[in-house]
Order: C-alpha cells, then structure tokens, then sequence
C-alpha cells in the first residue's frame, strides 16, 4: 500500500476509478482540483481525518487496488490530529475567515442581481461594476495578496495544495477581467457567464480554504509563526488605501 499512498491521486483515480466515490464519501473532492498530482498520503493528512476515519478510508482504497488479498494498512504521522467540534483557529487565519464572510455576501447577490440584469440601465451597469472593483481590492488586493505574500511564504510552495489555490486566484483575475470587458461591450451574456463562473469558483475556494488549508496550516505553525504573522497582516494592512477600504 506504501507505493500508492506516495502516488499522485488522479494517476490512482484513473486506474481505480472507485477510489473517487471513496473520497467524496469523506468530502475529499479531488475530481474537480485543478492540480491533482497530491500524493494519496498527503490529502489524508491535509484533511484532518481523525485516525479511525484515516484508517478506514486507507482499508477502503486498499480493497479497491488489491481486492484478493489482505494488505497491511499504514499509518500517517502527522504533528497533530483531528479533534471533534467547531474549527479553531489561530487569530491570524481567523481574521482571514472573517474576510471570506465579507466576500461570500457579495456571492450570495450575484444570483438575484443577474436574474434582471439590464445592460442598457446605468444603475445596473454601475452595480456590476462595483462588484467588480469590490473583488479586485477587496478579494485580491487586500485578501489575496495576504495569502500570496505572507501566509504562501510560510509553506513549501510546491506543495500542490498551494498551486491550486494560486491557479484558482489567477483564475478568478480572469473572470474579473471578462466581466469588465463584457460591461465595455454591454455584452450581457459575457458579464452573466463570468460573474456565474466567479460565484462557483470562489464559493468552492472559501470552503477548501476554511475547512482545509487554514486548519493544516495552523497544525504546523509554530506559536511564534502565528504571532509574526498577525504583525504582518496588521503591517500588510496598514500600507492599503484607506479610501478604498472605507467604500
């Protein structure tokens, strides 16, 4: 079992394609991941199994690669492991969570807001573009630029977990950019399928962010780490436009 366990997920997804509904089953959603090179040994501790359900899912897996015969199932070490109840965080990934409750409020509108879109009211053009300026300073500048530049910083960033955020943030730079072309063009339709692709995209990343790399990283920081981290966010802050930041 050693050697699929220090395999990459989809080259094992690919050749057992059941190990896919295994996952889900303990919300690993590794189909749709950008990336998808992680090895299997990895996601386990990323997600914070407890050891039961980590021994259980390998069991699992293992059956599907080797249903004629009894294998003997590893353990994963890791520094700390899964504890019951609400997630904790530490202040600093706290602040960011806090940030993403902001963001999901505006994806929350997108919906209501393209059921009656109007390309030729200069209110509705105007809404749009707001949203637009509240992703690019708000999302990116001020939150991603946090996660890119300090926290990313603290971690391996050839960790794929990593890459696959980064990709998402890019990607989402993209979308911003065509939802801006489209309001130029006053094409409805290109503002529609970008704003649409924005809202599941970023609906997606917030969830893997909140309740699995946050909790990761706050697993392997050190209480210094965490201490020069909330500096850092306040130092990051502080250099912001507080014009941009009021509206």
């Amino acid at each position: 079992m050693e050697e699929y366990l220090n395999k990459g997920i989809k080259e094992i997804i690919t050749q057992y394609p059941k190990v896919a509904d295994i996952l889900n089953e303990y919300n690993i959603g590794c189909i749709p991941c950008n990336v998808g090179t992680c090895f299997l040994k990895d996601i386990v501790q990323i997600h914070n199994l407890s050891t039961e359900e980590e021994q259980q899912l390998i069991a699992r897996i293992a059956k599907v690669v080797y249903p004629d015969r009894e294998v003997n199932i590893p353990k994963i070490e890791r520094k700390v492991r899964a504890s019951s109840g609400e997630i904790k965080y530490s202040p600093p990934m706290k602040r960011l969570v806090e940030e993403h409750k902001l963001i999901k409020k505006w994806l929350t509108l997108i919906p209501k807001l393209l059921e009656n879109l109007d390309m030729k009211s200069g209110e509705d053009r105007q809404l749009i573009h707001d949203g637009a300026d509240f992703i690019r300073n708000y999302a990116d500048k001020f939150h991603h630029a946090k996660e890119e530049e300090i926290l990313f910083k603290y971690f391996d960033e050839n960790l794929d977990i990593l890459k696959a955020m980064l990709i998402d943030h890019e990607n989402a730079r993209a979308h911003v950019k065509g939802i801006l072309e489209g309001l130029t063009e006053k094409g409805k339709g290109k503002v529609i399928q970008h704003l649409r692709a924005y809202t599941e995209l970023l609906t997606e990343h917030i969830k893997k962010e909140d309740e699995i790399l946050y909790v990761w990283m706050d697993r392997n920081l050190t209480v210094t780490q965490v201490g020069e981290l909330f500096t850092k966010f306040d130092q990051a802050e502080s250099k912001l436009d507080k014009e941009v930041m009021e509206r």
